[in-house]
């Protein structure tokens, strides 16, 4: 606080993670369309190594400022709370933009799909089969973080470990369940608006739920490592938020795409 005026902030020192992220993500991209048009996966792989080293590194900074060095303070997880909702706010509006898609095509289906949603020669999937798992695997998943954050909030480290690891395994389950889903798909991403739509939305989806399983695992080993207080957890606690905020856009998918679109 002496070294930077007096004042209650963090100021972040200099750090090489920003960069390395942005050139990491620029590979992965340019590697997915290297792969899909040349079925050749070199930067891809590349580009996957350079995005997990940073995600270490930059995880293992952010650690040692809040965890060893005390600079987040009650201003400074403050100011990351609010960080966090605008984060949030922001995924939401990202996804509205795919449902306002799907209800445009399917509210008023255009002739070129022949009048009707779903569109001609689409079968789609049945949604009281693997989409329903997914629902009830996702709603479980709810419940055992929010047991896990009260437990933790009364300084109960057993049943807080115990909720934490039942959540990560049933995030990494739905993600599983997602891909046989889509192996056993009849349709697929170019088979006219509906298969856009629908592998956009529920992909996206099943990318946030791999990060969000990431991210709750990251914080289970934090917490082994008694990185987390019951005064003191905002990392766990913006996961938790990231976690319920997948569960809620799932359940307008599962509504909307699988079920009543079907």
């Amino acid at each position: 606080m002496m070294a930077h005026g007096r004042h209650t902030y963090h100021l972040v020192d200099m750090s090489p993670w920003p960069l390395t992220g942005s050139i990491s993500a620029m590979m992965l991209t340019t590697g997915l369309v290297k792969w899909f048009h040349q079925f050749n996966m070199d930067l891809l792989i590349l580009g996957l190594i350079a995005t997990i080293l940073t995600m270490i590194q930059w995880w293992r900074d952010i650690v040692r400022e809040s965890t060893f060095q005390g600079l987040h303070t009650t201003r400074v997880v403050s100011g990351l709370k609010l960080g966090m909702i605008l984060f949030i706010t922001s995924e939401v509006l990202f996804f509205f933009a795919f449902f306002w898609a799907f209800f445009h095509s399917s509210l008023s289906p255009a002739v070129e799909i022949g009048c009707c949603w779903p569109p001609t020669g689409i079968k789609p999937f049945n949604p009281f089969q693997i989409p329903l798992l997914n629902t009830a695997i996702l709603l479980a998943s709810g419940a055992t973080v929010t047991w896990s954050h009260h437990a933790l909030l009364n300084s109960d480290r057993r049943q807080a470990l115990q909720g934490l690891t039942l959540t990560v395994i049933l995030g990494f389950y739905f993600t599983a369940l997602q891909a046989l889903e889509y192996y056993e798909a009849p349709f697929t991403i170019a088979d006219s608006v509906y298969g856009s739509t629908f592998f956009v939305a529920t992909g996206f989806h099943g990318l946030h739920v791999i990060i969000g399983s990431c991210f709750l695992l990251v914080c289970l080993g934090r917490m082994f490592f008694n990185h987390f207080s019951s005064s003191h957890h905002f990392g766990f606690e913006a996961a938790a938020w990231y976690w319920h905020f997948v569960d809620v856009v799932w359940l307008f998918l599962y509504i909307s795409i699988y079920w009543w679109g079907s």
